[in-house]
C-alpha cells in the first residue's frame, strides 16, 4: 500500500507527540478502546511469529488493590529492601552519555515540580506515584514466559511501542513504567501469575491532565547525525 501524505503525517504525529505522562484525568477509558489498541499493537513483529506478549488490564478495585500493596511495601524501608528487580533493566556501572541523560531528565522533572536535591521526602512521594499509575484510570501490566530469550524481549519492545502509538492515535496518553519490576512478587500474587511468568513492565493509560506541570516535560532526542552512520 502506498502511503498518502495524510497517512504519513498521522503516523508521524502519533509517534512524535508521544511522551511519558505522569498525571492523568480520572476519565474512564472504554474497554472497546483498550481492546482496539491491543489489537492494533498485536501486529508488532516477532521472531517466527512467537508473539511473546501477555497483557493484564487493571481498572477499578483490581488496580487500586495492587497499588495499595505495592505502596505499602515501598513506604517501609525494611520491606522495600526485600524486593529486588525481576531483571537487570539498567547497567550496574553507568557511563556517559547514558548517565548524563538520566540525570538531566531527573532534574528537569524535579525542577518543574519544585523538588530540591535535598528534598528526599518529596522525591520519595513523586516516585511513589508510579505505583498508582500516576492516577491513570487504566493500568497495563506486561508479562512474558521465562523460557523466552533475549530476542523475544526485543520483540516485546516493538509491541510496547505499538501500544503507545496506537493509544496516541486515539488521543490517549501513556507512561511505560519499569519501576514496577522491583515488586514483581506482589504483582504475581495479584495477577495469579504462573511460576514460569515474569513481569516485563507496567504502563499507565488514560488522558493527560492538562493542568499538571509535570506533563510539560518533553525529553530531548539526539539528532540523526548523533546515532546513525550512512555507508555507501
Amino acid at each position: 500500500m502506498t502511503p498518502t501524505p495524510d497517512a504519513t503525517a498521522a503516523a508521524d504525529a502519533a509517534i512524535t507527540t508521544r511522551h511519558s505522562i505522569r498525571a492523568y484525568l480520572p476519565t474512564p477509558v472504554p474497554r472497546e478502546t483498550i481492546e482496539q489498541i491491543l489489537a492494533v499493537a498485536s501486529r508488532a513483529p516477532s521472531g517466527t511469529n512467537t508473539q511473546p506478549w501477555q497483557v493484564h488490564v487493571l481498572t477499578g478495585e483490581a488496580k487500586a488493590a495492587l497499588s495499595r500493596d505495592i505502596r505499602a511495601a515501598y513506604d517501609d524501608p525494611a520491606e522495600r529492601a526485600r524486593h529486588t528487580e525481576a531483571y537487570a533493566y539498567y547497567p550496574t556501572e553507568w557511563q556517559s552519555p547514558y548517565i548524563d541523560r538520566r540525570r538531566k531528565v531527573g532534574w528537569e522533572l524535579y525542577g518543574l515540580l519544585g523538588i530540591g536535591k535535598a528534598d528526599k521526602a518529596r522525591m520519595h512521594e513523586q516516585h511513589a506515584k508510579n505505583y498508582d499509575f500516576f492516577g491513570a484510570p487504566v493500568g497495563l501490566m506486561f508479562t512474558i514466559d521465562r523460557v523466552m530469550q533475549q530476542g523475544s524481549w526485543l520483540d516485546y519492545g516493538m509491541f510496547l511501542q505499538s501500544v503507545m502509538v496506537a493509544a496516541r492515535a486515539r488521543g490517549l496518553d501513556t507512561c511505560p513504567q519499569a519501576a514496577f519490576t522491583q515488586f514483581h512478587r506482589i504483582i504475581a500474587r495479584h495477577l495469579a501469575l504462573r511460576e514460569d511468568q515474569t513481569v516485563v513492565c507496567g504502563m499507565a493509560l488514560g488522558w493527560a491532565d492538562p493542568a499538571a506541570v509535570e506533563n510539560t516535560l518533553v525529553t530531548e532526542r539526539e539528532p540523526v547525525a548523533g546515532f546513525a552512520r550512512f555507508l555507501a
